[in-house]
């Protein structure tokens, strides 16, 4: 599969080289309710997302541009209705941030995409969710990451797919996506 995918992203980049490089990739879930096209008239797509600390996924393009390791535990795991960062998810958020700022996607615009366990109402989880993904924001804007360039949104636990304490735990996270124009 990686291979299959490498050498489609090879073969585009080879055939589109007066271009700017695009990653093929593909769509886990909307950002927003529609997205809209891109100046090539495609839908943004990233790939599979990473799980590269405790309590955030980021996308696999986001992760290779900006040199994101995981870390060695990446159980994706905010606690039980808790919005707090662990000290792994700053330090990743520290080297997003760095990329984001300085680094290869300097003014580049990424989603926080808050997501949430699918015990509560409805309503509970999309108002955790989002309160997950503004820590997330409010971590990066400390460190220089300006407001234009944090899209917060929240899917609750409108994507969520434990059903025990295990596979609940993978659902409450934030996923960070590079956006496309």
């Amino acid at each position: 599969m990686k291979t299959t995918t490498l050498a489609l992203v090879l073969a585009a980049v080879v055939g589109c080289s007066h271009d700017k490089a695009k990653v093929a990739t593909t769509t886990p879930t909307p950002v927003t309710s529609q997205p809209g096209p891109t100046k090539a008239g495609l839908e943004p797509q990233v790939t599979e997302d990473q799980k590269v600390s405790p309590t955030l996924a980021i996308s696999g393009d986001l992760a290779t541009m900006c040199g994101i390791k995981a870390a060695a535990q990446t159980n994706a795991k905010f606690d039980y209705d808790k919005d707090e960062l662990t000290s792994e998810d700053r330090n990743v958020l520290d080297q997003l941030a760095t990329c984001l700022t300085n680094g290869a996607l300097k003014g580049k615009a990424v989603a926080l995409i808050g997501r949430a366990d699918p015990r509560g109402t409805e309503e509970y989880n999309l108002g955790l969710g989002s309160r997950r993904a503004h820590t997330v924001g409010q971590y990066l804007g400390r460190l220089g990451v300006l407001e234009p360039q944090l899209a917060v949104t929240t899917r609750g636990a409108l994507d969520a797919s434990g059903t025990d304490e295990s596979g609940w735990a993978q659902d409450r996270r934030v996923d960070v996506q590079l956006k496309v124009n």
